[in-house]
């Protein structure tokens, strides 16, 4: 495999439009036989990356935490976890992805650190410490209670009582996940000194975990309940979480944001090539804080929601994600993903039956590689691999234990990537037993079995990128959709003066398509995965099938 790979020297905007893959670095591959993955493992595997044929690739945490949200809950901001490895194990694999051509971004989680960063520990120690002011910290209301009716989103009460300093602080996640101040200017200089530790290591960008999270509302006031319809009350929200039920403007995604996005893309801009993209989940008002996150080239680059991360794979829907994206972020830019390490994989998802699931996993990369943004791909999609089935004893994830049993968690996306079919473990670890179980539909789907097979969901994902990065229609091209039924997608991607004619059946019937007006269309036989066939003005599509053409 190495022998066909070569580096490539990408733009300083290699960003727009690139193919990222996402590396959950405890489920990769462990070098050390303690169950976990490591950073030495991802720098083994990341041969298999580069010959997909992606741009980039993006690490979840791996800095030293206590592991009560798998690294979400960082104890430093600027060294490796022990069980991921060291600081020179991060340093060669960045070297290694380099030399294969690939940028890396890291996942930064600054809107809250573990209760046990030694900012937090200071802070709490008492109310008038260097760092009193680095959390949110509030006094109780007169009969004890909370502050304000803030809702965390792994359940009950966004506060927590600390008996030291005799106040609440604010956690939007686990109570072991203080909020950090970010109304506090030094705060700020800390988090961003933090980031240039990364930045003069050589890191190409940075994934923002929960980038509206950063600020509240100084006057802590509380939020309004959420009503999803026309007379609906906040106890009909369907969410098996009562964070849904509130409308949350006073928690997150306040105005002061802007300005500290400013910061961080200004620290960035002293580097060359570097880049930022940022999650943004704020629900109905997403696409607006997207716009306000991107507009002006001074804040992020890019931004991703949760649009297509639902059970949704309709012509539809996708079309109304797309166009609503289009119409209200008018020079910001987006991140597709269908998959990533916080919700059920794709493949499942989409699949009606067992028995299409590869077919349904080819057809949703091949529309994902066609439209207009950079995308995002999540280790093991390439495989097509389904949702693990775990049994409650073996969950590792806060959030599915706390809601057991009416949702699962997210574990089931995070089983251990299958290598070789054979080995035990599927050649993710020696050690006795891995932190997550690997299950035996899994190895089936392993990496070598793949290989071998030019019909492969693997083999697929490679003819498709590749495809992808040899138009440019494709990933700088604008995008404009045909029609507007509900059982057929189409769309034209244009650069210049070549243009491209894309036609999705995500039914489970034929249907047909009639060209508009005296469109011209020739089939692009290197296309993949494009088996539609047009017949006169009218493209035939059988079912969950594709139609490509120049035009």
């Amino acid at each position: 495999m190495a022998a066909v790979l070569k580096s490539r020297t990408l733009p300083a905007d290699w960003w727009r439009g690139a193919s990222i893959y996402q590396v959950y670095p405890r489920s990769f591959q462990d070098t050390t036989a303690s169950g976990v993955g490591d950073l030495k493992g991802v720098t083994q595997r990341l041969g298999h990356i580069a010959f997909l044929g992606v741009d980039a690739i993006w690490l979840s945490p791996f800095f030293k935490s206590p592991q009560a949200d798998m690294g979400y809950d960082v104890s430093d901001y600027c060294d490796v976890d022990p069980q991921f490895g060291t600081l020179a194990d991060f340093d060669q694999m960045l070297t290694q992805a380099h030399r294969l051509g690939l940028k890396v971004i890291i996942d930064q989680v600054i809107s809250h650190t573990s209760d046990r960063h030694p900012w937090f520990v200071e802070s709490r120690s008492s109310r008038n410490n260097s760092k009193a002011d680095w959390y949110v910290w509030a006094d109780p209301k007169p009969d004890g209670s909370a502050p304000n009716n803030w809702l965390s989103i792994f359940g009950g009460p966004a506060w927590e009582w600390d008996g030291v300093r005799k106040q609440y602080y604010m956690h939007n996640f686990l109570t072991s996940q203080p909020d950090l101040n970010f109304h506090n200017p030094e705060v700020q200089d800390a988090l961003l000194e933090t980031v240039k530790f990364w930045l003069d290591r050589g890191v190409d960008g940075f994934r923002l975990d929960t980038v509206n999270y950063y600020f509240h509302d100084k006057h802590l006031r509380s939020n309004p309940p959420h009503y999803p319809e026309d007379g609906a009350t906040s106890a009909d929200a369907p969410d098996v979480n009562p964070y849904g039920m509130q409308e949350h403007l006073f928690d997150k995604t306040r105005p002061e944001n802007i300005a500290f996005l400013q910061r961080f893309r200004a620290l960035l801009d002293q580097y060359s090539g570097r880049m930022s993209v940022g999650e943004v989940g704020d629900g109905a008002r997403s696409l607006k804080t997207v716009a306000d996150y991107t507009s002006g080239g001074d804040k992020l680059h890019m931004c991703y929601t949760f649009d297509l991360l639902g059970p949704d794979f309709t012509a539809r829907h996708i079309r109304n994600c797309v166009t609503n994206f289009e119409r209200e972020v008018r020079d910001g830019w987006v991140c597709w993903a269908f998959s990533n390490h916080d919700v059920m994989r794709h493949a499942s998802r989409f699949a009606a039956t067992e028995e299409e699931r590869a077919h349904v996993a080819k057809l949703a990369i091949t529309l994902l590689a066609t439209l207009r943004g950079s995308i995002c791909l999540y280790q093991g999609e390439e495989l097509g691999l389904p949702e693990a089935e775990l049994a409650f004893e073996d969950l590792q994830d806060p959030y599915g234990i706390r809601f057991w049993p009416a949702f699962k968690g997210r574990d089931g996306c995070r089983t251990p990537m299958p290598w070789e079919a054979d080995q035990a473990f599927a050649g993710f670890t020696t050690a006795e037993k891995p932190w997550l179980p690997v299950p035996e539909l899994h190895r089936a789907l392993a990496v070598d079995q793949q290989e071998r097979d030019p019909q492969s969901v693997l083999s697929h994902y490679r003819r498709v990128l590749a495809f992808r990065r040899s138009r440019k229609e494709l990933t700088q091209g604008s995008i404009e959709f045909l029609g507007d039924g509900d059982d057929v997608l189409a769309f034209v991607r244009r650069r210049g003066g070549r243009a491209m004619l894309f036609v999705y059946n995500l039914t489970r019937a034929p249907q047909s398509f009639t060209l508009p007006g005296n469109m011209m269309a020739l089939p692009v036989p290197q296309a993949p995965g494009f088996a539609g066939t047009l017949s006169g003005n009218v493209v035939e599509l059988e079912p969950l099938s594709a139609y490509c053409a120049a035009v």
